[in-house]
């Protein structure tokens, strides 16, 4: 990453916009840092728990967006393994500091990938559900409906509709 060279900082491998540097900063690298970042559009966060927040939202939209299908595992075990974590921890904090639950969080990122599936129309409902590891297809209708408005296949015949909300808005 140039912004980092352009310093000269040291740093590891750079993954779901998250670059862990190698030295400790000293307050003006820090300042410098922040501000060449903003240049970028970018943001330094150096909050543990501001950290924390941003890593379960990468693990749930890199689970729902980018994995074939979802883990077949409970969400709340999958996440707690992933963090090394107590799942309480990890909801009271998300839910202290986003206004929401890590659930709903989930829930949105599922129905944005549903919308998704449903425009790009290679899939039918059945095997968006199995994909997504909904319970069954009424599921994933009552669900999509609940935070729509909308039935899914009403959804895939309106075109006004159609536009999603970019992953980073939700």
């Amino acid at each position: 990453m140039a912004a980092l060279d352009g310093l000269g900082l040291h740093y590891g491998a750079v993954e779901l916009g998250e670059v862990k540097i190698e030295e400790e900063l000293t307050p003006e690298q820090h300042d410098q840092l922040a501000i060449t970042l903003m240049k970028s559009g970018l943001e330094l966060m150096d909050d543990k728990k501001a950290i924390l927040i941003e890593t379960i939202k990468n693990i749930i939209v890199e689970m729902v967006h980018y994995s074939d299908e979802v883990p077949r595992v409970n969400f709340s075990d999958y996440l707690s393994e992933k963090l090394h974590l107590n799942y309480a921890y990890l909801a009271n904090l998300f839910s202290q500091t986003t206004g929401t639950t890590i659930e709903h969080y989930f829930i949105i990122q599922r129905v944005e990938r549903i919308k998704e599936l449903l425009l790009y129309d290679e899939l039918n409902i059945s095997e968006i559900s199995y994909r997504l590891n909904y319970s069954s297809v009424a599921h994933l209708s009552s669900q999509f409906k609940r935070i729509t408005g909308l039935t899914p296949s009403y959804f895939k015949r309106i075109r006004q509709f159609r536009t999603r909300i970019p992953l980073e808005d939700l």
